[in-house]
């Protein structure tokens, strides 16, 4: 028997009809509920009822016309079918034109209206769950971006607030594309730091002999080609906030750096012996396990617990499904916008792929699944793997067609230069703060195809 589908009204003045009725809406896995009368049935539906309503349209008192007048008053979306006799086919072709779902004529065939019923109870389950997926999103809006109703996220929000306004530091832990990156933004702009600078640098898209003096800065001459002074990152955030991310790419030399910065809170930049003293706080983000030696490879054990005051972890997607919903509204909603299009309502084949995707790139893929949706590609709604080619933009705007043929490109790029960033962008033959910025306006990780490369070696 197949899984229970949910609640049927049905609506008819014979009372034989009834029972047959009520065993074959039962044997068919619905819930019914059935009633001699259209004002008797009146009284149990409001605008949540989550089924389609049947009824007879010769009936004494109110007829079915009628009773369909007074439900689509109560609520457009709920699908009313009409049971006609041979004489009602045009009354009830032209209540059809009126918005009812669909009409069955005497003597009907027990197959053609459960089928009528299973779509219909569908249909009026996408219009309410894109009604509390709506509701949902403007709910959680001053929870935006880390949304979730789960007690998982809860917990989060509730621990950024709680630590937000204090000084400690604080190591973010999470799988690519979980959003570590928001909730350091997040501890920003929740504490009295707020007004300073939130400075952000990725440790693993910077090759080694830049990142030391993207971090501490230098004075003019400090080695061949440092013309004048540059402030590094560290010292741009005092009073701020410094984002590290991937802290577990950061090379080893720089490592024993960074820790007696944490640890003295002063920074002495290249080509200089002065020491500068600075107010900052750190939150550093890792997709790795520092807690475990095997994980934690070359990086530091000493920083590691200097850096681990406090511990955040936010989980994968796969482990908040109940979030999962909400969270593609929003990010609907956001593309909809960005793209000048209507939101588009939830089709049964984007809810079944909310519900039993993996997704292994979390956040960041279901941001692309967003746009695709509402860009109307759900046909090939899957975020393109990398090296693979997009599908089914022939019909797109011209600026939208480059935008993806663009993002694909350097998909296909970073493929092929194993997420060596150096490399792909040479490959591209662009300048190194377009590419930069083309990452960030596509939501594209260089390290999701570091990651690929690694996985691709054989063992």
């Amino acid at each position: 028997m197949s899984a229970e589908k949910g609640p049927v009204i049905f609506v008819d003045d014979d009372e034989d009809l009834l029972r047959a009725a009520t065993q074959m809406l039962k044997l068919a896995s619905f819930s019914p509920s059935v009633f001699g009368s259209a004002e008797a049935a009146l009284a149990r539906i409001d605008e949540n009822f989550d089924g389609p309503v049947v009824s007879d349209i010769r009936m004494p008192g109110m007829n079915g016309l009628q009773l369909f007048e007074r439900v689509k008053a109560i609520d457009p979306d709920i699908p009313v079918v009409l049971i006609t006799g041979h004489g009602d086919v045009e009354l009830a072709v032209a209540a059809i034109k009126d918005g009812a779902y669909d009409f069955i004529s005497k003597p009907y065939a027990t197959d053609r209206l459960l089928a009528t019923l299973h779509r219909a109870w569908e249909k009026r389950q996408l219009v309410l769950e894109n009604r509390r997926l709506r509701d949902a999103v403007v709910q959680s809006a001053g929870d935006m971006p880390l949304i979730g109703e789960g007690p998982t996220m809860s917990r989060l929000r509730a621990t950024l607030r709680q630590i937000a306004d204090t000084d400690v530091d604080v190591l973010v832990e999470g799988e690519t594309g979980t959003g570590k990156e928001v909730v350091a933004e997040l501890l920003h702009r929740w504490s009295r730091r707020r007004t300073k600078p939130f400075v952000a640098l990725n440790c693993g898209a910077l090759p080694e002999s830049v990142i030391e003096s993207e971090l501490f800065g230098h004075e003019a001459g400090a080695f061949t080609g440092a013309q004048k002074r540059r402030i590094g990152r560290i010292e741009h955030s005092n009073g701020g906030t410094l984002f590290l991310d991937e802290i577990e790419s950061m090379p080893p030399a720089l490592q024993v750096k960074l820790l007696r910065v944490l640890e003295t809170r002063q920074i002495t930049p290249l080509g200089t012996n002065e020491n500068r003293s600075i107010d900052l706080r750190v939150v550093s983000a890792t997709k790795a396990d520092l807690g475990d030696p095997a994980a934690r490879g070359d990086f530091r054990e000493d920083l590691y617990f200097r850096l681990n005051v406090v511990t955040l972890r936010i989980p994968p997607l796969r482990e908040r499904r109940e979030d999962i919903p909400i969270l593609f509204g929003h990010f609907l909603e956001r593309a909809s916008k960005r793209f000048g299009r209507p939101v588009p309502d939830m089709s049964a084949a984007v809810r079944d792929r909310l519900k039993s995707h993996h997704w292994p790139g979390n956040v960041r893929e279901l941001v692309h699944f967003a746009d695709r949706v509402s860009l109307g590609l759900e046909e090939v709604s899957a975020p393109v793997a990398p090296g693979r080619k997009e599908e089914g933009v022939s019909n797109l705007p011209l600026p939208e067609k480059v935008s993806l043929y663009e993002a694909t490109a350097i998909r296909d790029a970073l493929q092929e230069c194993g997420g060596d960033v150096r490399r792909t962008i040479e490959f591209l033959g662009v300048p190194r703060k377009t590419f930069y910025d083309k990452l960030n306006r596509y939501e594209i990780d260089s390290a999701d195809y570091r990651k690929n490369r690694e996985s691709s070696k054989p063992s």
